[in-house]
């Protein structure tokens, strides 16, 4: 690409750019220090609220990746930890060979139901109590917006990195 075809950012739109890229990054961090005070980090709670939330507790561990964000690689390796707690067990897929399952045990979703309340406040505190409930709702309609832009561009990776 030609350096004269370039849309730069212009200064409004490189103070929202990085606005928006400091405050994601912060966001992240303090929901993530909040969940290691009670033992549990940020990838780890996400994984086990959408299996808490799927049918029968499970989902292949494959479109677990996809709808968390997050390489099968590091979604395996999160998946281990948290087996060795006792908080999830993988199985076969019964109708794959190759698939894999990943389910909630039982004290699985004691852990989180107790983390829930960790977490829940540490959103209120950090991002939904902080807007209005005018921004709060644009916030949503603006990352929805970006996730279906997404979606649909065809050079969007199969994979996260």
């Amino acid at each position: 690409m030609d350096e004269q075809e370039v849309r730069w950012l212009s200064e409004a739109e490189q103070v929202s750019w990085r606005a928006y890229l400091r405050a994601n990054r912060e966001l992240t961090i303090a929901f993530d220090r909040d969940l290691q005070v009670v033992g549990i980090s940020l990838p780890e709670y996400e994984l086990l609220s959408m299996l808490s939330e799927a049918p029968m507790g499970q989902v292949r561990m494959s479109a677990l990746a996809a709808l968390i964000v997050q390489s099968r690689s590091r979604v395996t390796h999160t998946a281990a930890r948290l087996e060795r707690r006792g908080w999830v067990k993988r199985t076969p897929a019964p109708d794959d060979g190759r698939g894999v399952l990943l389910r909630i045990t039982p004290e699985g979703q004691e852990a989180i139901e107790r983390f829930a309340l960790v977490h829940l406040t540490s959103v209120r505190r950090h991002l939904v109590d902080v807007l209005t409930p005018e921004q709060f709702a644009a916030l949503g309609s603006t990352m929805q917006t970006l996730r279906e832009a997404y979606a649909n561009d065809p050079t969007t990776p199969d994979e996260p990195c």
